[in-house]
């Protein structure tokens, strides 16, 4: 049981990084953003391949830049050639299988065979004993989510938020909304490629369908902690998506340690994200319900 908490903690701060990106395009944005599945493999395949290479460090920054590219493509998609949203993300998704393709050498799946990275360069400094994954993961996503709090309080960042809410109010106060969605963009993908790229790392390994339903994983997460913790504040949304990351991985673990059979385990998880997604509709269905149960109780009376 140790264990199984030990690796729900670190899957959930690693996997925390897509629920934050989404925070970014879905909830600040308004853009349903696709290109999340794409993204995720592209960071995990240039951080393996580099990190193969001897450049485990350099290949998380790499891994970034590769994702920024990855929302450029969607945001000109976009601004410039009005395609919309829904299809600008499935257009870039879909070249960036081949793009997977050629960062990984032609290969479907790279693996990390007795090579450092940067997992192991941080067991030799001997910070965080056994928990020494669990300690960076975290690390990296809190450093993450203080400088997008801090980076939405900026003048581009509340920029950026104000497109989300009203885009023509913003292009008549001079400011280019073209602009910000693709800033905007370009930081929510490189989010998601950064969790890919300490993904790859931490399980050594990146595969090319490695990114299938992250996107719809990374809402439930999402919504799964805006539930819990409630919307409000920038700082208040990078906590919800980290908590609910965090207990995404909690239930997964806990169904991974249930009688289901492994067969039945793709559907479990669709029936957990369902519910996760659902949650705040099956919340104020049962708060109608005990208000309407309520009135009549005193009607009866």
């Amino acid at each position: 049981m140790f264990y199984i908490a030990q690796t729900a903690l670190e899957l959930g701060f690693l996997y925390a990084l897509v629920a934050m990106a989404l925070f970014l395009s879905y909830r600040v944005l308004d853009i349903a953003d696709l290109t999340t599945d794409g993204a995720f493999v592209l960071g995990a395949a240039v951080s393996v391949s580099l990190a193969t290479a001897g450049h485990p460090v350099l290949a998380v920054p790499a891994a970034m830049a590769a994702g920024a590219c990855a929302g450029f493509v969607t945001a000109f998609l976009q601004t410039k050639l009005g395609v919309p949203p829904i299809l600008a993300g499935i257009v870039t998704n879909t070249g960036l299988y081949t793009v997977n393709l050629m960062a990984m050498g032609w290969k479907s799946n790279v693996s990390l065979l007795k090579q450092e990275t940067v997992f192991s360069l941080f067991r030799a400094t001997g910070l965080g004993g056994d928990w020494y994954e669990t300690v960076l993961a975290a690390g990296i996503t809190l450093l993450m989510g203080a400088l997008l709090v801090s980076f939405l309080g900026t003048r581009l960042g509340l920029s950026i938020r104000a497109t989300g809410d009203n885009r023509d109010m913003v292009r008549a106060s001079s400011i280019n909304p073209t602009f910000t969605v693709t800033v905007g963009l370009c930081i929510s993908n490189s989010l998601t490629a950064l969790s890919g790229a300490v993904v790859g790392q931490a399980q050594k390994s990146a595969d090319i369908n490695g990114g299938t339903g992250i996107v719809v994983i990374g809402l439930a997460c999402l919504i799964i902690g805006e539930t819990v913790v409630g919307r409000g504040s920038m700082r208040r949304g990078a906590l919800a998506v980290i908590a609910g990351s965090v207990l995404y991985r909690f239930v997964y673990a806990l169904v991974l340690r249930s009688p289901i059979p492994i067969d039945c385990l793709k559907l479990v998880t669709a029936i957990v994200v369902a519910l996760a997604i659902a949650a705040p509709s099956l919340k104020q269905w049962w708060g109608f319900q005990c208000r309407r149960r309520a009135a009549a109780g005193k009607g009866g009376a």
